[in-house]
């Protein structure tokens, strides 16, 4: 398994070294993975259930799932 490791690991670092248009490439490929997860979040998507117990987090859930029900799906 080890020696598995070491080639595919290898296979990686030797296909890194002789990237051209690769690396700029990785470069926006992070720079855009930290504006969606870091910067993004942060302004769009607030933490709801902050500083909440657990029983109030079920009830702020339930509560919002079943008011976001579709009126033609309620009597399913």
């Amino acid at each position: 398994m080890g020696g598995t490791l070491a080639k595919i690991w290898r296979f990686y670092i030797d296909g890194f070294k002789n990237m051209t248009w690769g690396r700029q490439l990785w470069v926006v490929i992070l720079v855009k993975l930290f504006i969606m997860f870091a910067i993004l979040k942060v302004f769009f998507f607030p933490d709801f259930l902050r500083g909440k117990t657990d029983e109030e987090k079920s009830d702020f859930v339930s509560t919002e799932l079943v008011r976001r029900i579709p009126p033609e799906n309620e009597n399913k």
